[in-house]
């Protein structure tokens, strides 16, 4: 927590690269960097510097030139850290980077620990808590939906959307608080019908983040979609068009697969996990039931499941399908079920016609021959209802905004209760404090025990 130390790091990953950037954050970060810092312009000194100018010259060691850099300068408090920041761009050398690292560690700096910088943002008050931790999930984002989602909540996505609240329940906590004061004259300061319309509100935008999280969730990690049907159903091939890879063992042999096999693919900006599971029969075989069970146990975690079908049998027996697809769908009530024809490249066009008017909104495809991939890629992103994502709305994806929330809502629930039960103001106004603890929580407005902090901040990289 103390800051009165320079810090260095990388701030490019490490490696050979046309350039990287070395990082310094301190009080003395400007003036370490000048006593080896030889402008192209003569007695150019950094420390006369304006800030956010850059500057052009060499790092010099006991005469000797360790490289050519441009050197960035921004002085506190307008700088990422909000202290005295230098970066120095450097060639992209492996030895050339570790030089000037060293020179640096030598007179007056340390290396950064994980996250440090963003860690010193925020005990400076240039971000709060959730903004901070919105920095790595931009870093770590890897599809469209979830760079959108971490963007919106570095800019500030639900602390804007609690602030007003928190600060209208901060008002009535303190003319609660006063009434306490009070209590032996028997008066109400707090407006008990405009309290009860704040604490309605409040309920209602908590349960609105919360229930927003899984979906946030998903997206941030990718969407779970368990692939499950009968062997030599073409689960395993399917997939591998999906990636356009043999990602999977693909053989006539009924039971080869016998555990899940996941990989991620990204669709029109949204990432999907897809999973291959073993296929569902009855059988005797240990290892291979093993496998069925986890199928299902995949299915049962994931967001979408796709039922796969083979084309040829369901002609011969329809009925039995059927009866399979509604069982997956009373099995998996709340999931959404896409139903898949594969292997229609061996049917006639009267059968094929025959099919698709039996099953409600299957999709007739050839995993083998590629046909029909587009319109299941298309289905998939229909199913996955992104208009939160499009109206900017603030979507909760970090586990401990989501326990702190769900702790807020179950306190405010209590205050409510109270309300609607008039018990004495001290009993409810517990619950209050304790609302605005949790919801203090996610944005580090209150304090933040520096466990959590460490836990926080060692999941960034070094250098950020």
């Amino acid at each position: 927590m103390i800051q009165n130390d320079t810090i260095i790091a990388m701030a490019t990953p490490s490696g050979v690269g046309a350039i990287a950037v070395i990082r310094l954050s301190g009080e003395k970060s400007i003036e370490i960097v000048d006593a080896f810092f030889q402008s192209v312009k003569k007695n150019k000194s950094l420390l006369s510097q304006k800030s956010h100018t850059l500057h052009l010259g060499h790092i010099v060691n006991n005469g000797v030139i360790l490289d050519q850099v441009l050197v960035s300068i921004f002085k506190n408090p307008n700088s990422y850290t909000g202290e005295n920041v230098v970066e120095i761009s450097c060639h992209g050398s492996s030895f050339i980077q570790q030089e000037i690292i060293q020179l640096f560690l030598k007179n007056g700096c340390r290396m950064a620990d994980n996250g440090e910088f963003t860690m010193r943002a925020f005990l400076n008050g240039k971000m709060d808590l959730s903004q901070a931790e919105a920095v790595a999930d931009v870093i770590a984002s890897n599809s469209a939906a979830s760079h959108q989602m971490a963007i919106q909540q570095m800019r500030g996505g639900i602390t804007n959307e609690l602030k007003d609240l928190r600060a209208k329940l901060l008002d009535f906590a303190a003319l609660i608080e006063l009434e306490l004061d009070f209590s032996g004259e028997d008066v109400e300061f707090a407006d008990r019908t405009k309290f009860k319309e704040l604490v309605s509100k409040i309920t209602f935008v908590l349960k609105r983040l919360i229930d927003s999280f899984a979906f946030g969730n998903a997206m941030k990690n990718g969407i779970p979609v368990a692939i499950i049907g009968e062997p030599n159903v073409g689960k395993s091939t399917l997939l591998n068009s999906l990636l356009n890879e043999e990602k999977a063992i693909v053989s006539d042999i009924a039971g080869t697969t016998r555990d899940a096999i996941e990989d991620e693919m990204i669709i029109d900006g949204v990432a999907f996990r897809f999973i291959d599971t073993a296929g569902i029969r009855e059988t005797e075989d240990v290892v291979e039931n093993i496998g069925i069970k986890k199928a299902y146990e995949k299915a049962e975690n994931a967001q979408l499941i796709i039922f796969l079908i083979d084309s040829n049998k369901y002609i011969h027996s329809s009925d039995l399908f059927l009866e399979e697809i509604e069982a997956i769908k009373e099995r998996f009530p709340n999931k959404r079920l896409l139903v898949i024809a594969n292997k229609i490249d061996t049917l006639s066009c009267h059968d094929s016609a025959v099919l698709a008017s039996e099953i409600e909104n299957v999709i007739l495809l050839s995993a083998k021959q590629k046909t029909g991939i587009n319109e299941l890629t298309a289905e998939l992103t229909s199913l996955v209802n992104t208009g939160a994502l499009s109206n900017n709305e603030t979507i909760v994806t970090n586990s401990r905004h989501f326990e702190a929330l769900t702790l807020a809502l179950e306190s405010i629930e209590s205050v409510k209760n109270g309300i609607e039960l008039d018990i004495s103001s001290d009993l409810f106004a517990i619950d209050i404090r304790e609302c605005l603890r949790h919801l203090g929580n996610i944005t580090g407005e209150y304090d933040v025990d520096k466990d959590i902090l460490g836990h926080i901040f060692g999941n960034f990289c070094i250098g950020k």
